[in-house]
């Protein structure tokens, strides 16, 4: 399979993902580094007909199954998430972040993300607090969760911006 062209940002990254699962004795195949690139190269959450889709466009074979393992494997490592609400995926913000794939997976702690309606970016945290704030919730229950996912639907910053700029008088009030 000839390599697909990425920008640099997501070559560095599928270079530094594939050093993490090689320290883990794992192989990032041409299928899940190519599916990872296409995940990390679009600025919106993929679906995975989006990613079959985008494969085909690119005249390379593929099939649903093949695609799907691909993204149970990206998913297992935790160099993408998979958001629930939308049945699609998106890259890890910690293997996105300065420090690499070189994170603990984070498959036990609570991940939040915000999904704007808008214009359907996600936006992965990490914040503590809403883990410690499970936990108590859970403990008062006699529950101990393993892991967590919230995944909360707004308008993103960008888009409360662009909609006051369109709109001036709507904002003021």
């Amino acid at each position: 399979m000839p390599p697909a062209s990425f920008t640099p940002d997501t070559e560095r990254l599928l270079d530094q993902a594939e050093a993490f699962c090689e320290r883990r004795q794992l192989r990032l195949t041409d299928q899940r580094r190519l599916v990872l690139g296409l995940i990390l190269d679009n600025p919106r959450p993929s679906g995975a007909y989006d990613l079959l889709d985008r494969l085909r466009v690119d005249g390379r074979p593929a099939a649903p199954p093949t695609v799907y393992r691909a993204l149970e494997f990206l998913t297992a490592q935790g160099l993408v998430h998979k958001i629930e609400r939308l049945s699609a995926f998106v890259g890890c913000s910690h293997m996105l972040d300065r420090c690499g794939p070189d994170h603990a997976h984070h498959g036990l702690d609570a991940t939040q993300f915000l999904i704007c309606t808008s214009c359907s970016r996600v936006f992965e945290m990490g914040d503590s607090r809403i883990r410690v704030a499970i936990d108590q919730a859970a403990a008062a229950r006699g529950f101990r969760p393993k892991a967590a996912t919230v995944e909360v639907e707004g308008v993103c910053a960008d888009c409360v911006a662009d909609a006051a700029r369109a709109h001036p008088a709507a904002a003021v009030s």
